[in-house]
């Protein structure tokens, strides 16, 4: 199934939001979270910010690059049409994000971080990703998972799929969570209030779209 005329241009924003902020130099930082002023950076546009804003951010980008390589694994699959409508909104929501927290990561002075779906686009299929599988991000799935998935049959799928996208969405709301608690930019914050309302929502449509 080919995806939506929108959705190509989201993945193709995503894609140069992505390599524009390659090869930056990190900017210093405290390693220790939370609201503190001497942990606080102001960036030259103004942005005052911590390192729990830069580790949401930076952690979140391939937390979201992963959503959306698993939601572009349902393209070519025959599914219900609520379960491609989730789909399709999650694409749509978690593109434009990562373009977001890109932009926020370029002003701030910090390294972009890879994702799978650089990875993808250099050539290699999910199994030749290491760095993605060793990740200690909650929720994120590793190369075998994601080969596993890209290899279920048809029957098997769709099951796999709302299964694993669950696990991811309790992920990121694990670290939108952190972010509030210990975050200081305003952007941050309101993003990750925003991933733990719409996720948590979606976690309870699947869980009845699976019938648990």
């Amino acid at each position: 199934m080919l995806r939506s005329h929108r959705a190509r241009r989201l993945g193709i924003a995503l894609l140069t939001a992505l390599s524009l902020g390659f090869g930056l130099a990190a900017c210093g930082n405290d390693s220790d979270g939370g609201r503190n002023a001497s942990d606080e950076q102001t960036a030259a546009n103004g942005d005052v910010f911590n390192s729990a804003d830069v580790t949401f951010a930076t952690d979140m980008i391939p937390h979201h690059a992963q959503a959306i390589e698993m939601v572009t694994l349902t393209d070519t699959r025959t599914l219900d049409p609520e379960v491609k409508k989730l789909a399709d909104r999650i694409r749509d929501a978690q593109a434009p994000e990562v373009e977001t927290m890109v932009d926020w990561l370029t002003a701030w002075g910090v390294d972009i971080p890879d994702t799978s779906i650089d990875h993808a686009n250099a050539g290699h299929d999910m199994s030749d990703m290491p760095s993605m599988a060793s990740s200690d991000m909650p929720g994120m799935m590793s190369a075998d998972d994601m080969q596993a998935l890209a290899n279920a049959s048809d029957a098997e799928f769709e099951d796999m799929w709302l299964d694993m996208m669950v696990d991811h969405h309790q992920g990121a709301i694990e670290m939108a969570r952190t972010e509030q608690a210990e975050g200081k930019y305003p952007g941050a914050l309101s993003l990750a209030g925003s991933i733990e309302n719409s996720q948590q929502a979606e976690i309870e449509q699947i869980k009845n779209l699976l019938g648990s």
